[in-house]
């Protein structure tokens, strides 16, 4: 057996069945997208099996996208959790034979409720598909097991379906990059959206700042007591005209024979980098990781010097790209 010709079948297979919905997408997507859309209540997904499993991430993505949703276990359902069902809910059932039992005993009470019933089915004719008031199909020419049995290309046209709904959903509403964000707020995806560069920065009295006209030694006192290995240098006004790292001190003492009776104005890195305290750490952090720098200095509208960030604070707060 060529085991990487095997591994390679099954994702062909696979893509081939999302593909297959590409072109069957129409009317009914529509239809359901609007549902869902004017929904005054919750988007109530049920399914057993693999399709539970599948209608649980279904619901984890719309909840975080802004269309809230919540995960009715079908067999759990028959004994008391149908409960959570209300008139101005929407459901969405799984199953891909569209004749699960557990399904299907929930159908009635849907009814005596007036719920809407949206059905994700591999099977038109199925009775899920009869008792709905609108079918996605999700039909596969083949599973990828050996034997077209085991639920794998199905399951994952299911997922790129509900993932379809979750994002077309998402834009209707207008959902922003904030807007999701504060859905995450305690995993890597807040904090790459939520952290601002003011948030990070070393500020007030931490701010390491010295004025053009310090002499180095100076300078270098103001870099110890900050301990971010660079100060700021000011100008007329207080504004930022350079700035002094520690691997500028190494040239300079190279360079004079006394640097430390020399004019920090003299000295220093011209055009330093900036940034406003109102962007995103990760935008701070690609400009460090852009022009190999470690420190960026964080300027007000009058290109003062307000703070500095360090890349170590950056990654310190979980912020990769």
């Amino acid at each position: 057996m060529d085991t990487v010709q095997e591994g390679k079948n099954v994702l062909i297979i696979e893509r081939d069945a999302v593909d297959g919905l590409i072109g069957r997408l129409g009317d009914e997507f529509v239809r359901a997208v609007d549902l869902l859309a004017g929904v005054r209540g919750r988007i109530i997904i049920t399914g057993i099996g693999k399709s539970g499993i599948v209608a649980r991430k279904i619901t984890a993505t719309l909840s975080s996208t802004g269309s809230p949703a919540v995960f009715l276990n079908s067999a759990e359902g028959l004994h008391g959790d149908i409960g959570v069902v209300t008139a101005d809910d929407v459901v969405l059932a799984l199953s891909y034979s569209g004749q699960s039992e557990e399904v299907l005993k929930l159908i009635p009470y849907f009814r005596w409720m007036s719920v809407p019933i949206i059905a994700m089915t591999g099977v038109a004719g199925s009775a899920l598909a009869r008792e709905s008031d609108i079918v996605l199909d999700i039909r596969v020419d083949k599973e990828a097991c050996p034997w077209d049995i085991v639920p794998t290309a199905s399951t994952t046209a299911a997922m790129a379906l509900g993932d379809a709904l979750a994002v077309t959903l998402l834009k209707r509403k207008g959902i922003d990059l904030s807007d999701f964000a504060h859905r995450h707020p305690g995993g890597a995806i807040g904090r790459q959206i939520l952290l601002s560069v003011g948030d990070l920065m070393h500020s007030g009295d931490r701010c390491p700042k010295v004025d053009e006209n310090v002499l180095l030694s100076e300078a270098i006192y103001e870099m110890t007591g900050k301990g971010l290995g660079m100060t700021t240098v000011t100008g007329k006004g207080g504004a930022l005209i350079g700035v002094i790292t520690d691997g500028d001190l190494r040239r300079v003492f190279q360079k004079y024979e006394n640097p430390l009776s020399v004019e920090v104005g003299r000295l220093m890195g011209g055009s330093p980098k900036s940034i406003r305290a109102d962007k995103l750490a990760a935008e701070a952090l690609r400009i460090l990781e852009d022009h190999a720098i470690t420190s960026l200095v964080i300027t007000d509208n009058e290109n003062r010097p307000v703070g500095v960030i360090h890349i170590h604070d950056i990654l310190k707060a979980g912020i990769t790209l």
